[in-house]
């Protein structure tokens, strides 16, 4: 019997072991690895193949046949919204610059019904949900809308509250958007124009490669946080309260250069970018430009994969995956396209302990790369979400799919129950003009 029970044990917790603190990267010197351009070859998902998931856990098909979803927003009725749209000078089809929303009506895993909430939009990204508000970040503004959860058109003027600068899709176009646990603050990421400023561009437009932060109304814009190349990732993290952010960092360094990263975000923080990267390491290509900004860089909190491209964040506070997992974040990793050899194309998770990071980032979801030496892979993860019932939702904008993981396991032992208190009483419809 003890044989069984331990064993059983060990299968129903699948997550990572809590460690201690991430170390520091060990970095390579610039150019010390090849810098290399690999380009992924979509070719869609064949029927019946879904991404690989940990043992324990099932994948299944949300939604598909959307075009190129990005990012979601769960609303508290279990409806999900997710963007649509994509930027970028090399493509070919344009952006379908709306918002979707996606309803389950039979509580099967699956939405079976899609209504278009919002288009005539400049590549949305991010979403957020204050009130009878949403909170729409195309690629150029930050939009305002009337909104009630479980209305399934848009009734009334989306309002211009912040006007963001933009290269009309040909730079990093993401704008995403996050509200401060009271929402008495809005947070809004924009990144850089270029790869390291080498027109100086970005230096003369402080909105640019930087976290803002605005009151819910707009007013009061300033930047928050600054030298973040492309800060994609928004999330507060539940037990301390901060703001965490992923970041993609800067390329043609090398294969193994620059780690991209998940870090808090400290007020007033300058992160490096386009000078130094990881604190006080400079980059060559500005070298002796700005010695008093190298030698200020916040390092980082946790380095992730060079060029693995994390784009989605979210923190798990749900009791449907094994309780290991509550906690930790959750990040995509849309892949490289600019390394010798693949990385990225998957999930990670990462483990959290009193508000930080307490271990490297571990593989969550994989199976994207169909072949990597043919430079062929069927999806590319995005945006994350924790659906109502606690499964993770990933949307896989190459696969034109949301993928639902959920974790089933028959022979697992549920967790314990948490200890009770003493006391034992418990109680389609067109954007209007902007304004």
């Amino acid at each position: 019997m003890r044989v069984l029970l331990l064993a059983a044990l060990a299968v129903a917790l699948p997550a990572p072991t809590v460690a201690e603190a991430p170390a520091a990267p060990e970095l390579p010197a610039p150019y010390a690895t090849p810098v290399a351009v690999k380009q992924p070859r979509v070719l869609g998902w064949p029927p019946g193949t879904v991404p690989q998931a940990l043992p324990n856990f099932r994948v299944t098909i949300f939604a598909r046949g959307l075009d190129n979803p990005r990012s979601l927003l769960v609303l508290p009725n279990g409806d999900v919204l997710v963007a649509e749209s994509r930027g970028g000078a090399g493509e070919i089809r344009p952006s379908a610059n709306r918002i979707t929303l996606l309803r389950d009506t039979t509580g099967g895993g699956a939405a079976d019904l899609q209504f278009v909430l919002l288009d005539g939009l400049d590549r949305p990204y991010g979403l957020a949900l204050r009130r009878d508000r949403l909170y729409v970040g195309d690629t150029d503004a930050v939009l305002s809308c009337p909104f009630l959860v479980g209305q399934t058109r848009m009734h009334g003027e989306c309002r211009t509250l912040i006007e963001l600068p933009s290269a009309g899709g040909r730079d990093h176009w993401t704008r995403n958007l996050a509200f401060n646990p009271d929402e008495t603050r809005l947070y809004v990421s924009v990144g850089s124009s270029s790869n390291v400023d080498e027109g100086h561009v970005d230096a003369n437009n402080p909105l640019r490669a930087a976290i803002l932060v605005a009151q819910p109304d707009g007013r009061d814009l300033r930047v928050y946080a600054s030298g973040l190349r492309n800060p994609v990732g928004l999330a507060f993290e539940p037990v301390s309260g901060r703001l965490y952010t992923t970041v993609e960092e800067r390329d043609l360094l090398g294969d193994e250069l620059v780690p991209d990263f998940l870090t808090h975000v400290q007020d007033g923080a300058f992160y490096g970018w386009p000078y130094a990267y990881f604190g006080a390491h400079e980059d060559p290509r500005r070298k002796g430009e700005r010695p008093d900004l190298v030698a200020r860089a916040v390092v980082p909190d946790l380095a992730l994969e060079a060029h693995g491209t994390p784009l989605g964040l979210v923190f798990y506070g749900r009791e449907q995956f094994p309780r290991s997992y509550r906690g930790g974040a959750f990040i995509a990793l849309h892949g490289s396209w600019n390394r010798s050899t693949f990385t990225g194309y998957k999930v990670v998770q990462v483990p959290f302990s009193r508000g930080r990071p307490a271990g490297p980032p571990q593989d969550f979801l994989t199976g994207f790369i169909a072949d990597a030496g043919r430079s062929e892979v069927y999806g590319r993860p995005a945006g994350l979400a924790v659906a109502t019932d606690g499964a993770l939702l990933v949307a896989d904008d190459a696969g034109n799919t949301i993928w639902r993981v959920t974790f089933k396991c028959a022979a697992c032992t549920p967790d314990p129950a948490p200890p009770r208190p003493n006391d034992s009483r418990r109680e389609r419809s067109a954007v209007p003009a902007r304004n």
